[in-house]
């Protein structure tokens, strides 16, 4: 699948607005940004695959689908995030965040479903987690590991017809939930509409991005050993700013942080420094390190799946080959 609205390689869209020099030793400033894929409902979840391909979600649509450098488009796995028909068609019911699980398998999280599963090698899809001490999660939405293989993930009510209000919701708040050795506990449930999440290079630091319309803003927190989280600090809000929520977000291998967010991709220190944003023509969800060097940025937009390239690479994930 195709669109006539993809942009190949040499017409560029977007822009870069530049709050500070040292943006320039990250993006480049004759950067240029490419659509690579379009047509689709929502796009979310990018993930770079071991043969060279781009994965993504179509959360809307309910399908999984692959990108691959000859610019084609084809479906993975549908349904990709619900199996049923009691949710209403059109609404936030499929698939949403993945990372790269191990011995290449991929973990992905399924709204409508209200789970994580693992797909393996196979393309064989088995439950990893759906409840929480008997409880059916909301909708899981962002995943990611730790290098000990802990599992991390948020939990907002998106998938929910009627979210914090809908009668199916058993739990009463919105989490990140981390699972080790078999075990799940919550280890946050402060925050309204947990979303994006990321580990700096060193684990110390742990990231998650709240996508509250009321209340945008991104969280640190400390990491403790047992991988439990504390001293949970804000180091941006934006809630004053244009539209657009902070959503899904990557670190490249410096720490410094590319966050969907109003407009575009924040980029941000470690100390959490906004040098500028990357804008895009529709408003960004998330965004994945891929290539063979690892210095491409694929984002998922909307209704498109666009890519740039960045001076420094990416984070490699603690199961990408």
């Amino acid at each position: 699948m195709t669109s006539d609205s993809v942009r190949p390689a040499g017409h560029p869209v977007g822009s870069i607005r530049r709050l500070h020099p040292d943006l320039d030793a990250l993006v480049a400033p004759d950067t240029t940004i490419d659509k690579i894929a379009g047509g689709f409902i929502f796009t979310e979840g990018p993930l770079w695959r071991p043969q060279g391909v781009l994965w993504f979600s179509d959360i809307v649509g309910n399908v999984v689908r692959q990108w691959s450098p000859d610019g084609q488009v084809r479906e993975i796995l549908r349904p990709g995030g619900y199996d049923g028909n009691s949710l209403p068609e059109g609404g936030f019911n499929g698939p949403n965040g993945s990372t790269a699980g191990p011995d290449r398998s991929v973990m992905l999280c399924q709204h409508g479903n209200r789970r994580v599963v693992r797909i393996d090698r196979a393309g064989s899809i088995s439950t990893v987690v759906d409840r929480f001490e008997g409880k059916r999660f909301n909708s899981p939405n962002d995943v990611v590991f730790r290098s000990d293989g802990t599992m991390y993930f948020s939990d907002p009510p998106y998938g929910l017809p009627k979210q914090d209000d809908d009668p199916d919701k058993d739990l009463r708040w919105n989490g990140v939930f981390m699972f080790r050795d078999g075990t799940l506990q919550a280890v946050d449930t402060q925050h309204a509409r947990p979303n994006g999440l990321a580990f700096s290079p060193d684990e110390r630091t742990f990231y998650l991005a709240n996508s509250d319309p009321d209340r945008r803003y991104w969280m640190r927190y400390d990491v403790a050993p047992d991988g439990t989280l504390s001293n949970g600090e804000t180091f941006a809000d934006v809630s004053n700013e244009e539209p657009g929520l902070p959503d899904g977000m990557k670190l490249d291998s410096l720490g410094n942080i590319y966050a969907t967010g109003p407009a575009g991709i924040w980029v941000f220190t470690p100390g959490g420094r906004h040098l500028g944003t990357i804008v895009f023509p529709e408003q960004p969800a998330n965004c994945a390190w891929g290539g063979d060097d690892w210095k491409t940025l694929y984002v998922t937009a909307e209704t498109g799946v666009y890519r740039l390239r960045a001076l420094v690479p990416g984070q490699r994930l603690v199961y990408q080959e």
